[in-house]
């Protein structure tokens, strides 16, 4: 996200908030604490899990080994094996060092 864009779910709820504040009925209000609710629920799992964290360490290893290869497009196969195997290996760090640190 580049500056002051909003999520979706951001999005949404800003729309349902909207829309409450539009009407203030008893049906727009139920829209305006589901959608926050859905929202509130996502967050807690993803910081539970780690998962988004997760996602961006294993986009990162794979950027790093394709950038690794398009800088040494005459590496060998070992090479790349080996280059391959040392971003793994921090990729598995992060993930365990995810699972040792405090939830929130």
């Amino acid at each position: 996200m580049s500056g002051g864009e909003m999520t979706n779910a951001q999005l949404l709820q800003q729309m349902a908030f909207l829309r409450w504040l539009t009407s203030e009925t008893e049906e727009n209000r139920r829209v305006l604490a589901a959608v926050t609710g859905i929202q509130v629920g996502r967050e807690l799992l993803n910081r539970i899990t780690g998962q988004d964290k997760v996602d961006a360490y294993k986009r990162e290893c794979i950027q790093s080994i394709a950038e690794f290869v398009r800088q040494n497009p005459r590496a060998s196969q070992v090479q790349i094996n080996a280059e391959v195997e040392k971003r793994v290996l921090v990729f598995a760090a992060q993930v365990y060092a995810l699972e040792k640190a405090p939830l929130l």
